[in-house]
């Protein structure tokens, strides 16, 4: 099962349109776009980064679907895992560490906000079952499929 998940980027952006998947071609030639400007005319200078879109994999087997998300620098209170509306819904923050007073900060390239990754499951799951464990910065989610979902073996007679 090959997704693209498209990152919440929040805002007064038209949330319709931020909403629409993006093909993973677009995303890869926009970050390749992006290096490349940095690379003739240097980073931006005076941008605040205030976006936080934690990277997402997610992996299906025939029992089961494995998300992983890398939350590294966040609590485990900060973040929410919910089972809604067919999907697996993880939101948070991300909260920027305080500047020190006396100390010059030559480059911010850390993001930090508000995040929302939303996981569509196309069959059914088995919500009491689901397991979360979060390790070394990294949430991993495992949602068992239910049983109705699961393929079953069909004995051919001869």
């Amino acid at each position: 099962m090959a997704r693209n998940l498209t990152p919440w980027r929040g805002g007064a952006r038209n949330l319709a349109l931020w909403d629409m998947p993006v093909p993973r071609w677009f995303e890869n030639f926009r970050r390749e776009m992006d290096d490349l400007f940095e690379q003739f005319f240097g980073p931006e200078t005076g941008r605040e980064m205030v976006v936080f879109a934690p990277r997402t994999n997610v992996a299906e087997t025939e029992k089961e679907y494995e998300i992983t998300v890398d939350l590294p620098g966040v609590k485990p209170e900060d973040f929410n895992v919910e089972l809604k509306e067919g999907c697996l819904w993880i939101t948070g923050e991300r909260r920027q560490e305080h500047q020190e007073e006396g100390k010059t900060y030559h480059r911010i390239e850390r993001t930090y906000g508000q995040f929302r990754r939303v996981i569509p499951l196309e069959v059914p799951t088995d919500p009491e079952k689901i397991q979360a464990e979060y390790k070394d910065g990294v949430l991993r989610i495992v949602v068992p499929k239910d049983e109705s979902a699961q393929p079953k073996k069909i004995p051919v007679k001869t």
